[in-house]
């Protein structure tokens, strides 16, 4: 006992916020409250009076109650080990400024403390009343039916009517506990009005016992000092059954620290050496994850969003053979062109022959036209590779200098690049009109250009190969689909070079309509205010339906490259972009040709068509090859080999590896609790191998707990719950914290032996 009167007393209500009471066994003696951090309290009179006033501080001073805690950590070389609560006591009147439901209140407040199952309960009944209408042991048995964590304490055994005792009771054999029961007999208010010392009452309590024949037989087994050895005892026995669990916990929480641990305990800061290999590694793993992203990796694959790889692969392969296509020019405008481009030739004469300086001028100028779709892909692949830069560098986050100068050297490299990739590209186009090569083995030739002089046909470009296969297939939702029949509805839909079928579901068994490509083409549509959606309507140029009674389908994609993959499929099948009117187009439908003159235009236009898909085709090929060759490749051996000497070059490379404020608190609280989990590893090997454990007593019979005496009606409303959630647990339960009798002066001067009313303290295991 460390001896010292601190607790408030007096009539009536009392303790009105639970009070978190933790001794601790030390050379020196003081108490600390946790809201008064750093301040020691020598004089326990001002610990009492800091009590009062913390109290009235959050609840008032009319009797008010909250259920927020008071910290107070007691250091004695007079203490065992040990934490208490003290609760409220519970009250069936309300006074003052109490609520109407302050008893039910109070008990949810104990519950919240009793239901943890780390605490020992403490079900506290003065001797002078009837144990079976406790409501101490009502709510233990509540939470603790198997009598595992109830210790039962009997209180004012020397108040009792003369001839009588509770020796049955402290003996456990009237009304049995699992734990049993320990008799106190604490000061009575005349003693703490006087005074009385609290050692001149431990030693008045042992003569109680001592002298009292009842429980002259059971006297070592009684009073305020064994209840301490007890609860200490029984706080050890369930430390060590909790032991297997706590261990394994920690165990987890300091796996899962190492690696974190081990690296930063590599980047002391004191230590220049350990720097500069951090730095070689984090560029190391730079580069790595670069090539990951762009090359692709069958490890830790990204199921969420597509990699800079993979969105390149379908700049080349879907993006820029769409570009190309878009580029379909306008029918009646090339075949004028065409028919300029032979009279000019002529001049004033009439012309016998085909002339072959017709085609190669239409040829140049359409050959002229494709650097825009190839200087647009290298610009979307550059962009693509800065995206991919920047994500690999969001790991580089912790050093902010480091970030931003790798993210600096690696995107003005890329620049570089992009520069001599685009005059690659332009030289390639330059070479391609430097000699138009007619004997091109692909090439259709004069005699057959003239053997198709009558058919009428559409461009077959590049992405406009006809195949009977399936180009695509994909959900798109019909979106002008009425609300009376249904609203807009989401299809399985499959194109083909010939229709567009919808179903209703991926498993293609329920075609819903097949809708030839005849006459189709695709207009764009405004996206809609609300709508997060992508739309594009499909029309039918000769004005008719396209779909039961709808003059065109608005189908709905839900990002933007999917429409593009829609819309570049739909012009591999021959479904064009709707194009606005030209002007001089009302001249060149008025213009009209003389028959010897449309062969000849004809024939143009069939050379033009055969030699324009030689270039696609030779340009779709080689644009990949030369961003891949110039850029990609270029900076990725860059970034292994290049980068770590720049970055060296650039400035103080020790300055680069400056932790951001955040990560220097992280690294010190990961560093912190990772040395925190292995000292309480320590102390659960130390606590197994150095403590002995008493075996819990086996069960007895306590179905006297399920009386009616013990249960009481609650208002309309109000149930006292069985369980009530217990708070986390924390990550490091070294300090183990339990639950008080709740008693206005609950616990006495003495280190645990309270004072207890009817509420049951308890006390953490």
């Amino acid at each position: 006992s460390c001896n010292r009167d601190f607790l408030p007393r007096g009539s009536g209500i009392v303790t009105r916020r639970p009070l978190v009471l933790q001794l601790i066994s030390s050379t020196s003696e003081h108490a600390e409250f946790l809201h008064c951090k750093g301040k020691k309290f020598t004089d326990f009179d001002a610990v009492r009076r800091e009590i009062e006033a913390e109290t009235d501080r959050v609840t008032g001073t009319n009797k008010g109650i909250s259920s927020i805690p008071i910290n107070l950590r007691i250091c004695s070389p007079n203490v065992l080990n040990l934490s208490l609560i003290d609760l409220p006591g519970i009250t069936k009147v309300p006074v003052g400024d109490q609520p109407p439901d302050i008893e039910y209140q109070i008990r949810d407040m104990i519950m919240q403390f009793i239901c943890r199952e780390n605490c020992l309960i403490l079900a506290v009944t003065p001797a002078n009343m009837d144990l079976a209408n406790s409501d101490a042991l009502k709510l233990a048995k509540d939470v603790d039916p198997q009598g595992h964590r109830t210790i039962g304490v009997i209180t004012k055994l020397d108040l009792m009517d003369k001839g009588t005792n509770v020796r049955d009771v402290l003996e456990n054999r009237l009304l049995p506990l699992r734990r049993g029961y320990v008799g106190v007999v604490n000061r009575s208010q005349k003693d703490i009005e006087g005074k009385k010392d609290i050692s001149a009452a431990l030693a008045a309590e042992r003569r109680f016992f001592k002298s009292h024949p009842a429980y002259r037989h059971m006297a070592d087994c009684m009073g305020t000092l064994y209840l301490q050895r007890l609860l200490n005892q029984q706080l050890t026995n369930h430390i060590r059954d909790t032991l297997p669990a706590l261990r394994s916990r920690l165990q987890g929480q300091l796996l899962s620290l190492d690696k974190e641990a081990e690296e930063y305990k590599c980047l002391n800061s004191d230590d220049p050496s350990r720097k500069t290999k951090a730095l070689m590694q984090l560029i190391q793993h730079f580069g790595l994850d670069f090539e990951k992203r762009i090359e692709g990796s069958g490890d830790q694959v990204d199921t969420v969003e597509l990699s800079g790889g993979a969105k390149i692969n379908r700049i080349f392969h879907e993006r820029f053979p769409f570009e190309l296509v878009k580029m379909e020019f306008d029918e009646k405008e090339l075949r004028r062109e065409i028919s300029y481009a032979i009279k000019n030739i002529h001049g004033i004469r009439t012309g016998l022959f085909t002339p072959d300086m017709a085609f190669e001028a239409i040829v140049k100028k359409q050959i002229v036209k494709l650097k825009v779709p190839c200087l647009k892909c290298v610009d979307m692949v550059i962009q693509e590779l800065i995206n991919t830069v920047q994500q690999c560098t969001n790991k580089l986050e912790s050093f902010p200098k480091l970030r931003e100068e790798t993210e600096r050297i690696v995107t003005t490299h890329i620049r570089e690049r992009e520069s001599q990739a685009k005059d690659q590209v332009l030289l390639s186009l330059e070479i391609q009109l430097s000699y138009i090569n007619t004997n091109h083995e692909d090439f259709i030739g004069f005699a057959n250009a003239q053997q198709k002089t009558n058919q009428t046909s559409k461009k077959p470009s590049a992405g406009n190969q006809v195949s009977h296969s399936v180009i695509l297939k994909g959900w798109l939702t019909i979106n002008n689909i009425s609300l009376i029949k249904g609203g807009a509805k989401e299809y399985w839909f499959m194109l083909t070079a010939e229709s567009l079928s919808w179903f209703k579901d991926d498993e293609e068994k329920e075609k819903k309509y097949m809708l030839p490509l005849d006459n189709l083409k695709v207009r764009d549509i405004e996206k809609g205010f609300m709508s997060s959606k992508h739309v594009f309507a499909i029309f039918n140029t000769e004005q008719r339906n396209v779909y039961k009674d709808y003059r065109h389908l608005e189908l709905a994609c839900d990002t933007q490259d999917e429409m593009d993959s829609w819309k570049a499929s739909l012009l591999r099948a021959g479904v064009y972009p709707e194009k606005t009117t030209v002007k001089g187009s009302a001249q060149a439908e008025s213009f009209s040709m003389d028959p010897q003159l449309e062969r000849q235009v004809e024939t143009i236009r069939n050379l033009v068509d055969s030699y324009m898909s030689i270039i696609y085709k030779s340009i779709r090929d080689l644009m990949p090859k030369t961003i891949v060759h110039l850029v990609i490749n270029n900076v990725r051996e860059f970034i292994h080999s290049g980068l770590l000497a720049q970055l060296y070059s650039s400035g103080d490379q020790y300055s680069l590896m400056d932790e951001s404020p955040e990560q220097a608190l992280r690294r010190e609280e990961v560093l912190r609790i990772h040395t925190a989990l292995k000292e309480a590893l320590n102390i659960i090997t130390d606590i197994s191998t150095s403590t002995i454990s008493t075996p819990l007593p086996p069960p007895v019979d306590n179905s006297w707990l399920h009386s009616g005496s013990l249960h009481r009606r609650s208002p309309p409303g109000y149930s006292v719950p069985k369980k009530h959630p217990a708070p986390p647990a924390p990550s490091l339960p070294i300090r183990l914290e339990a639950p008080a009798p709740p008693v206005s002066n609950s616990i006495d001067t003495t280190n645990t032996t309270s004072r207890p009313k009817r509420v049951p303290p308890s006390v953490p295991r």
